[in-house]
């Protein structure tokens, strides 16, 4: 059974941070991925650009330069992979937790590989797991897709997307220009607030102009295999239809919290209780890093806010080993 003094749970950016500050302060470690390396960037559509100029996306203090004020989603992949390279961090990837669990002073860590044990867990976990079901007839139908990847894909198909948030505003301005018909079904009344704003009035335009057709205040009642029927203020309306994207958002999995014991808020939130000042959880020994901090309220922290969490939970953990 090996022995790390840090297990780091997740190899996001914020993983990966954690990873360079325990490394820099002599500390052994691995972070153990269940998938690709910063895969939850990995799963962002291929297209994607960041919201965040490249600097706020830095970590470990390399620089990040990028060919436009917005770096791309190929380039944050292209830096991740160049800083874990370069510090030759110990990371192992396609390998998942499944369970947590503290001994007399140690904590025990099962994979789907192996088992560790460890002085101090990192959990840096994300919150692209797990996303929003609709909760609606045929959304199990193989055309239905929670991820979005490339618009060609899509080209001269009847397409609906589903929310009105970046990731569904992308999606329906991307796979419109290759060519597919595309209808956006939007339960609340306008386009997201929270949508890019140098993308909000090309949306805008295109649905004001007819060239992408939304149904506002609506929700989808049914999907089958070559239609969808939408409520709307007006009545059920049915489409024809081919793929359905459900650009829904993503939730973190407080499951795995609760599972090692962290306590969570009572409300809607459920936001992990923690130390401010350490990013130690309710669990003596168990720390957390990243947007998981945040709960269910996956807008208030990003990587470059969540930067600063490696360096106080690795000053922490060295504190707590004198």
């Amino acid at each position: 059974m090996q022995h790390f003094s840090i297990i780091i749970i997740g190899g996001g950016p914020i993983g990966l941070a954690c990873a360079l500050e325990a490394q820099k302060a002599g500390m052994d470690y691995v972070i153990l991925e269940k998938g690709s390396l910063v895969n939850s960037l990995y799963n962002y559509p291929v297209n994607m650009t960041f919201f965040s100029t490249s600097e706020r996306l830095e970590i470990g203090g390399v620089p990040f330069v990028s060919n436009n004020p917005k770096p791309t989603r190929n380039e944050a992949l292209e830096y991740y992979r160049r800083v874990t390279s370069s510090f030759h961090l110990n990371i192992r990837l396609f390998e998942t937790v499944q369970q947590v669990t503290r001994t007399v002073d140690l904590f025990e860590v099962v994979t789907t590989r192996e088992t560790y044990t460890a002085d101090h867990i990192i959990i840096a976990t994300g919150f692209y797991d797990i996303p929003y079901l609709l909760n609606v007839p045929g959304e199990e139908l193989p055309k239905v897709t929670h991820y979005y990847k490339d618009p060609h894909f899509y080209a001269f198909q009847d397409v609906i997307v589903v929310g009105a948030m970046n990731s569904g505003v992308d999606a329906a301005l991307e796979t419109w220009r290759k060519g597919a018909r595309v209808t956006m079904v939007v339960r609340g009344p306008e386009i997201g607030t929270r949508v890019k704003y140098w993308v909000r009035p090309d949306i805008e335009n295109r649905i004001k102009e007819g060239a992408i057709k939304a149904y506002f205040n609506s929700t989808i009642r049914e999907i089958r295999t070559d239609a969808v029927d939408i409520d709307t203020p007006e009545g059920t309306v049915t489409i024809k239809n081919d793929f359905v994207i459900a650009a829904t958002g993503y939730q973190p999995n407080l499951q795995f919290l609760k599972q090692t014991g962290i306590k969570l808020s009572d409300d809607e939130v459920q936001c992990p209780v923690l130390d401010p000042d350490t990013h130690e959880s309710s669990v003596k020994g168990i720390y957390l890093a990243g947007v998981i901090c945040g709960g269910m309220n996956t807008h208030r922290l990003f990587i470059e806010n969540s930067r600063e969490h490696a360096v106080k939970i690795i000053k922490a953990i060295r504190r707590a080993q004198h």
